[in-house]
């Protein structure tokens, strides 16, 4: 119920109230349990803040699409991709440099195989024990959200002993 209270399309708390036959108090009650739940929780973790961390692939896309590029349209260029011509006059150096050296060896940003498949096997990890996560937290949402109910329960008078006993005695009755 409270899922059906926030988000996209939220139902406020009376008119769930009139669907589900719950008063508002409770509903208004249970969202801010969920909403302390959810304070409780520590934040996603945030993007670094920082420069944007080139792959060679993407400078040399750069690279030749500056190729030939001057005044206006470089400025352009440079401000859709977030550079700053010093960075771009580093990146001419360096390819020149790599092409005038003549090596063929896999630039240093380049994976090797086995790099590639222990990054493909942490990725995989990462994503079990983020869905692991995400499982838990609504578990514990859950049941959050039944310890709630069950004290409410509680305060109106209804005790689940009390229901018990009355099942009890009417198995003896049936029984005899």
């Amino acid at each position: 119920m409270v899922k059906r209270m926030v988000g996209p399309g939220a139902v406020s708390a009376a008119a769930l109230a009139r669907q589900v036959g719950v008063s508002q108090p409770t509903l208004s009650q249970w969202l801010r349990e969920a909403n302390k739940l959810a304070a409780m929780t520590p934040p996603p973790e945030e993007k670094p803040v920082g420069p944007k961390k080139w792959t060679p692939e993407e400078k040399m896309r750069v690279l030749a699409e500056a190729h030939g590029l001057a005044g206006e349209a470089l400025g352009a260029l440079l401000r859709r991709e977030g550079l700053h011509e010093g960075q771009l006059a580093e990146w001419r150096a360096a390819a020149a440099g790599a092409l005038s050296q003549g090596t063929k060896e896999a630039p240093s940003g380049a994976l090797t195989a086995g790099q590639r498949r222990r990054l493909a096997v942490s990725e995989k990890r990462v994503k079990e024990l983020e869905r692991e996560l995400r499982r838990k937290e609504k578990a514990l949402a859950e049941a959050a959200a039944l310890l709630v109910l069950e004290k409410k329960l509680q305060a109106m008078g209804w005790d689940e002993k009390d229901s018990g006993d009355e099942d009890d005695a009417a198995d003896e009755t049936c029984e005899k």
